[in-house]
């Protein structure tokens, strides 16, 4: 039987992957009020409690809950119970303050590497998805099926380029309006379902031309737009491959050919 064993990173990237430092710059609006607290939180977990178990932990929560959302409206046109809503609504909240306070949790036990960093936004990426069908699934957009893929688009879109541009210019950016803001929209979208039930959102307003579910798309494509020219702003503008650990790493000509294949016979 024969296998294949390919080295897939050289030397010269683990060690460029070992010295990497997580930078990141925020002027978001809701981070800087939340910051006191996070920093509570934090205060409050068992310095013996490892940082990627608070990450995998509030994944878990998070996805559990969006999957009860899903279980009782597949298609995102039945009403599903409002209990259910509510608690998908707590499952995000859990979720983002977890989250929040990993990176501060490996800070404060010393055990912050680029590992860490890479797994806790591997989790983020599976949140996104269940995430945006929440939403989705809370103003009933499953009878317009174009829009609702343009939401699921636009998040997997948005949360790609803000890796990109991180991969670039070797630091993550929040602007004013992010990743938090969008969290608690969706939190508020949610928790407006459950109080009043998701046929609200089929509400006409402006003599019955227009529905308030309309605001939704409308403000992902103007928050989108804002998120998306910050990003390639930066990714054409701020450098190439500092960052190692978001995209692992940047082949060059030079390195490919460091490159060992072994191949063993047995």
């Amino acid at each position: 039987m024969r296998f294949y064993r390919q080295k897939l990173l050289t030397e010269a990237q683990l060690k460029r992957l070992g010295e990497h430092q997580y930078s990141c710059q925020s002027v978001s609006i809701l981070d800087s009020i939340l910051q006191p607290y996070w920093n509570w939180l934090v205060s409050k977990v068992p310095i013996w409690l490892a940082p990627n178990l608070i990450t995998i932990l509030g994944l878990i929560i998070n996805i559990l809950t969006a999957l009860i959302l899903i279980w009782y409206a597949p298609d995102a046109k039945t009403e599903a119970p409002r209990w259910a809503s509510a608690f998908c609504a707590l499952g995000l909240f859990i979720y983002q303050s977890l989250d929040a306070i990993d990176g501060k949790q490996a800070r404060r036990t010393g055990t912050a590497n680029p590992l860490g960093e890479l797994f806790d936004h591997g989790c983020d990426s599976l949140s996104t998805v269940f995430v945006a069908l929440s939403a989705c699934i809370a103003i009933q957009i499953g009878y317009y099926p174009g829009w609702m893929f343009f939401q699921c688009f636009c998040a997997m879109t948005l949360f790609y380029c803000a890796h990109w541009q991180t991969y670039v210019s070797g630091t993550l950016r929040f602007g004013k309006v992010d990743v938090t803001e969008a969290q608690f929209t969706i939190m508020s979208i949610l928790t407006i379902s459950a109080i009043f039930g998701s046929t609200i959102w089929s509400t006409k307003l402006f003599s019955d031309s227009f529905e308030l579910w309309y605001f939704i798309p409308i403000s992902t494509f103007l928050c989108g737009l804002y998120c998306l020219y910050s990003n390639l702003s930066v990714i054409f503008t701020g450098g190439v491959g500092k960052n190692g650990s978001t995209v692992a790493v940047c082949w060059s000509i030079k390195e490919l050919k460091q490159r060992n294949a072994h191949t063993f016979l047995f």
